[in-house]
């Protein structure tokens, strides 16, 4: 193959190479898919449901109650909902939800939500950079209770839209 022939040929890949290294970094920084495996989302999020999971908003945006992130624990991907912030005291009593001793409404959780509260932890409040997550499904879920309070260096995104499938399409927010 002589040189006039490579050179055509590196040309006609270059823009498929261009478009494959933007789909890379885009996967690798900004969005990714995520498939829900599981029950412990349930009502929520189904066994088999795709989501997008967001890697860029929280460098720009604080983490919020309520929202539904995935955290790697344990070398294991996990979908959970966030319950406590950093700096807050949280117990749950005759299946209610009390941050710093005020009852907040949740209207998330399955099930019974088993009476704890920090101290079972071995903690007093949730430490900075720290969350407390839950799974909806709170008799199927292995989350906080189980694991300890979440690292904010351990969440690897926000995953707040279902995209597959199709018969669920839409955001979880």
């Amino acid at each position: 193959m002589d040189g006039k022939k490579l050179k055509k040929i590196v040309l006609e890949l270059l823009p498929y190479l261009g478009i494959i290294l933007v789909v890379l970094l885009v996967k690798q920084f900004l969005f990714s898919t995520i498939l829900v495996n599981g029950a412990s989302m349930e009502n929520t999020l189904h066994e088999n449901d795709v989501m997008i999971l967001d890697k860029i908003s929280y460098r720009f945006s604080d983490i919020k109650r309520f929202d539904v992130i995935v955290l790697e624990s344990g070398g294991t991907k996990l979908i959970k909902r966030v319950i406590g912030l950093p700096g807050e005291d949280i117990e749950y009593k005759d299946n209610k939800l009390y941050i710093n001793g005020k009852e907040v409404e949740d209207p998330y959780g399955k099930g019974t939500t088993y009476d704890f509260d920090l101290g079972n932890f071995n903690l007093e409040k949730i430490p900075e950079d720290y969350y407390f997550v839950l799974g909806d499904n709170r008799e199927d879920s292995i989350d906080s209770r189980i694991i300890g309070v979440v690292n904010k260096k351990d969440i690897l995104g926000h995953a707040r839209f279902i995209i597959f499938p199709f018969s669920r399409f839409g955001s979880v927010d």
